[in-house]
């Protein structure tokens, strides 16, 4: 599994109501991608704003952020975004009260069953 850390400037001015309000226009987008495993909207204090995406594999996460999907990051922000991959090797959910642990090839595991 790949966390995907995605980073760009938020359009100065905007309210968090405001950003909130555009991110949920992108809700069917990412709902309709079945690759996608999940995704985490953040925005920061001092303007920042992104996601982190869990995917089964950077491939999945490259089709899914392709050279179309960059190119309109940097027309509504007026920069290009910043993305950064990380190997996802657990993840402590104290929500659903689980553990989990992946494995270093969990996608071609995952193609077996």
């Amino acid at each position: 599994m790949i966390v995907e850390y995605v980073l760009f400037k938020s359009p100065p001015g905007k309210s968090r109501e405001q950003i909130l309000a555009d991110a949920k226009l992108t809700v069917p987008k990412w709902r309709a991608n079945k690759e996608l495993v999940r995704k985490h909207y953040i925005e920061s204090d001092d303007g920042d704003g992104g996601a982190f995406y869990i995917w089964p594999s950077r491939e999945a996460a490259e089709r899914g952020h392709d050279a179309a999907w960059r190119a309109g990051v940097e027309r509504r922000t007026g920069s290009p975004p910043v993305i950064r991959y990380f190997d996802l090797l657990m993840i402590v959910d104290n929500e659903a009260g689980k553990v989990t642990e992946y494995p270093a090839n969990a996608e071609a595991l995952a193609a077996a069953k």
